[in-house]
């Protein structure tokens, strides 16, 4: 789908359009670049134990300097283009996630902030240029409220995906039929004669959810506790490398061709016509009802029994074994790296540091996630027993779990006893 409508400069240094044209490779090049933002964050955040915040620092300040070097062309490229569109995919999903994991924001919450947010962006874009449209990013100071409406419907994406999946209890496989099923009735509604632009930033925001679907599927372990997602088991690693090699493909192929420049396709493209003010009204009632359709789906599903994260006050799945034996089919340095982690938790949370025993809980809690892929078939029963002492432990942190951080004492006492099960 396309976005036309006639460019108005009002003020700023006047360039090409700075965005690709809105072709069939703009949608399949966007996908890719969503599910690497999912993977890639996961397996840095994650696989690496960076932790969620430092990644986010990271990323914040790589978005920054890839958007100077963005803003600074004078015409479309597609390879610093679509570099910013990944890296600006990986930081909205980073500030959804610390919403949710690190504050935690429920989802709705963060659906509907982000979507005031968005509101807000796209108004005061239309009050100062006249103009949402693609076609029309030929200055500084729209080709900037592209870039934070851009940054905004990740962020918005990343929640309300999170949002349905939360509600449902869908897996990742079965979660990519909503958004591309949305995606398909957007673009029958954008073909019969609905308003271009708002087609466009529809279907943009679900790509997202969509990605990130596609991305954990892949990613995600075959075999899983209940409620956690099962996959193709690839691994983040392996599942950025291969969509990393998709997207630099493409934009070999897009800058060679230059297919997907907004003045080249013109010249050899007739311009999509809309369907004029009755059919865009028809389109809007369509809208209306996709949105009802979605909400009673989403209601229907929420109510069917299905498989969800266990209680917080379920431990019930503990086994009781002794100490060190839980960790004894385990590699020797995975192990300490752990103990390492709760030993510093331990020390500062005796010290009365919360920021520092607070921030190496939640990397302990990272490197455990990022190990259990290899952990856990080792020792199904020990993975276990370690799991159910490691959410009692998080659980005095609040991380993870609704609850307030708890008194230093119980934080101490939890985590002796993860130090004891570890040996």
């Amino acid at each position: 789908m396309t976005a036309t409508t006639e460019a108005r400069t009002r003020s700023g240094r006047l360039m090409l359009n700075k965005v690709p044209e809105v072709t069939i490779w703009f949608w399949v090049i966007k996908i890719l670049c969503t599910t690497v933002g999912e993977s890639f964050a996961d397996w840095i955040n994650m696989k690496l134990g960076v932790g969620l915040v430092n990644t986010a620092w990271i990323f914040t300040a790589v978005f920054v300097v890839v958007l100077a070097v963005q803003l600074r062309l004078k015409r479309y490229v597609p390879f610093p283009y679509w570099l910013t569109v990944v890296v600006v995919s990986v930081t909205g999903t980073l500030y959804t996630d610390i919403l949710t994991d690190q504050l935690n924001v429920p989802l709705w919450i963060s659906s509907a902030v982000f979507s005031v947010l968005l509101a807000a962006v796209f108004g005061v874009w239309w009050a100062r240029e006249r103009t949402l449209s693609i076609h029309s990013v030929t200055t500084l100071p729209r080709e900037s409220f592209y870039w934070l409406a851009v940054l905004v419907t990740f962020a918005l994406g990343t929640a309300t995906g999170d949002w349905t999946l939360e509600l449902t209890g869908w897996s990742p496989g079965a979660s990519v039929l909503l958004p591309l099923g949305l995606i398909a009735a957007i673009t029958a509604l954008w073909k019969f004669g609905a308003n271009p632009v708002l087609s466009f930033w529809l279907a943009y925001i679900l790509t997202r959810p969509l990605g990130a679907n596609i991305g954990d599927w892949l990613a995600s372990p075959k075999v899983a506790q209940p409620g956690e997602p099962t996959g193709l088991d690839l691994g983040t690693f392996t599942t950025s490398l291969i969509f990393l090699g998709l997207i630099l493909a493409t934009v070999i192929y897009l800058t060679v061709t230059r297919s997907d420049v907004t003045e080249t396709h013109e010249a050899t493209h007739a311009a999509h016509t809309t369907g004029g003010p009755r059919k865009e009204r028809v389109a809007l009632a369509g809208f209306g009802l996709l949105a009802v359709a979605t909400a009673g789906l989403l209601v229907w599903a929420h109510s069917q029994p299905h498989v969800g994260p266990a209680p917080e006050e379920d431990n019930t799945s503990a086994v009781q074994m002794a100490p060190g034996q839980a960790v004894k089919k385990f590699p020797p340095a995975e192990v300490a790296a752990l103990k390492t982690l709760a030993s510093t938790s331990l020390k500062d949370a005796r010290s009365g540091n919360e920021t520092g025993a607070h921030a190496a809980a939640q990397k302990l809690r990272d490197l455990w996630d990022a190990d259990q892929a290899s952990l856990q078939p080792l020792d199904q029963t020990g993975w276990t027993s370690i799991d159910a002492q490691m959410d009692k432990m998080l659980k005095t942190f609040g991380i993870d779990h609704s609850n307030p951080p708890m008194s230093p004492a119980q934080q101490e006492k939890e985590l002796n006893a993860l130090l004891t099960d570890m040996g």
